[in-house]
């Protein structure tokens, strides 16, 4: 039987020291900066980013990854031996599952070697889907084994986080059912969620260190009773605050796994510095 490969792209931003460990591959997203192209998390790392953006008199756009890219990444493991399993970022946030639907069929005999699957999520939330099927590939499951397992952990992953404010998701076209909450006043912080696929709000809260209380409260309900958990601190430059927090769900839920996550400069440019979210599976 074929080993299988794990694909997924860079929104995910799995640390690398997983990335390695458990062989996963990373496609790029594109970011666009005036007359500049770069690759997420290859050409343009988070610090570099912000660091940019703080003077930015031109705002980055961001574009899926590229159709031969995809068809590359894939062919590369097939040539190896693989069969090749790609999770990606929401179908609703982005048009990456569709240059990777078109990828595998430029691959035309060996497309029936590679499955795809809609993650319906995005970073460290879809970056624990791929983990999870990447370990259950280190341990023999099939590519059909590994399929199942990916669309079954959808339900076990969730990614919550605070934004100061929704200005980037609303530029971006990708604030979903957040969009009942613009032009709320300053100091209310709101606490958003990707819920089947599509960014949506969840609550409002009057300060930016209660949001994030609030956030471990709801996380610390949605993983009771299930076991175990794995949890990822995400922020947009903000990582004393991410620190902080990642520390308190230690304390509350006793997890297994604890990853320092940051976000890529993909979804860094539609979320806004200073986002600060928390990810997790659980009961998988």
């Amino acid at each position: 039987m074929r080993k299988v490969a794990i694909v997924t792209d860079s929104t995910a931003y799995i640390p690398n020291d997983l990335r390695e460990h458990y062989a996963v591959t990373v496609v790029p997203q594109v970011l666009i900066w005036g007359e500049k192209t770069y690759e997420d998390g290859v050409d343009i790392q988070p610090n570099a980013f912000y660091q940019q953006l703080a003077t930015a008199k031109v705002m980055p756009t961001t574009s899926q990854v590229s159709v031969p890219n995809m068809k590359n990444a894939f062919s590369v493991l097939l040539e190896q031996g693989y069969d090749v399993l790609g999770i990606f970022i929401s179908s609703k946030l982005s048009g990456t599952i569709q240059s990777a639907i078109q990828g595998r069929e430029l691959l035309e005999k060996d497309k029936d070697h590679v499955e795809i699957v809609d993650s319906q999520t995005t970073a460290m939330a879809m970056g624990f889907q791929a983990l999870a099927v990447a370990r259950a590939a280190s341990q023999g499951a099939s590519l059909a084994e590994c399929k199942a397992l990916a669309e079954k952990s959808r339900v076990h992953t969730g990614v919550y986080f605070v934004v100061d404010t929704l200005e980037f998701l609303h530029r971006g076209g990708r604030i979903g059912g957040a969009q009942r909450l613009l032009g709320t006043a300053l100091n209310l912080k709101p606490i958003l969620t990707v819920a089947e696929g599509k960014v949506e709000a969840v609550e409002r809260v009057r300060t930016k260190t209660k949001a994030i209380e609030r956030l471990i409260e709801i996380i610390t309900e949605k993983t009771s009773g299930q076991s175990p958990i794995r949890i990822a601190s995400l922020h947009a430059n903000a990582e004393p605050e991410a620190r902080e927090m990642l520390g308190k769900l230690q304390q509350r839920l006793q997890p297994i796994e604890t990853i320092p996550s940051t976000v890529s400069p993909v979804i860094g440019t539609h979320i806004g510095p200073g986002t600060v979210g928390a990810a997790y599976i659980a009961g998988l």
